[in-house]
């Protein structure tokens, strides 16, 4: 499976390896070069400097190649705009991103959107321990 990660935060660089080591095509962008330096020496996919945003940067990438885009920077609105452009330019079957804004992630999911919101996943697992505990 061909795979373009946007990000290469520790999740994003944990998601590379992983899906990697699983024998899918993995290619990640990130705009910073020492973020990329967390794929470590085994990663075997493709590493690009760049902006998430740019079309330029997603065709080096291959997007038009994937089937799957994550978008897992840490600016909500990076991922968002990122993620509409591969939905509506390249048709991308399988798009997923983070969102950490609760209020976004809301109106993110109403677009259609496939979106994981660690702030409101972590409030909620705390208010689960809390009420088995009671």
């Amino acid at each position: 499976m061909k795979v373009v990660i946007l990000g290469c935060s520790r999740v994003g660089a944990l998601l590379a390896t992983e899906l990697f080591s699983k024998g899918d095509e993995v290619s990640v962008i990130d705009q910073d070069p020492g973020s990329l330096k967390r794929l470590g020496r085994d990663f075997d996919g493709k590493a690009f400097l760049g902006i998430g945003i740019d079309e330029g940067a997603l065709k080096k990438a291959e997007i038009e190649k994937a089937e799957v885009f994550i978008a897992v920077t840490n600016d909500d609105n990076t991922n968002l705009m990122a993620a509409q452009l591969v939905r509506e330019k390249f048709k991308t079957p399988k798009i997923f991103l983070r969102v950490y804004d609760p209020k976004r992630a809301e109106a993110f999911k109403e677009l259609g959107l496939n979106i994981i919101c660690p702030t409101i996943d972590t409030a909620k697992k705390i208010e689960k321990f809390l009420s088995e505990k009671a």
